[in-house]
């Protein structure tokens, strides 16, 4: 009983683990938008190391997730909706997961 009882909540943490890794990941995607369109804007000094280092960690960690989508979705002229639909199906699918090993 007490073995069921461990893996009961080995389970949860996981899942807890989980959502919370989905929810950091959606947040860098946003992150990573809003400093492209900062930057694209004009807002970069020139020749800053740390936001020229900020914009490629994001750039490294996002662009492999989304690059999936804009392969499929082309760009709406200047609009580029991929990231709405890989951040949606990334909380959609992502739910599901958590839901499965939730139990």
């Amino acid at each position: 009983m007490s073995a069921l009882l461990i893996l009961a909540t080995a389970r949860g943490t996981i899942a807890d683990y989980l959502s919370a890794l989905i929810l950091v990941y959606t947040l860098l995607i946003f992150a990573y938008i809003l400093s492209r369109m900062f930057f694209e804007f004009g807002g970069r000094v020139p020749y800053a190391r740390q936001s020229n280092a900020v914009l490629e960690f994001l750039g490294q960690v996002c662009e492999p997730y989304l690059s999936i989508f804009r392969r499929v979705i082309p760009p709406l002229g200047p609009l580029d909706i991929s990231p709405i639909v890989a951040v949606i199906l990334l909380q959609f699918v992502g739910g599901l997961v958590v839901q499965v090993v939730n139990g």
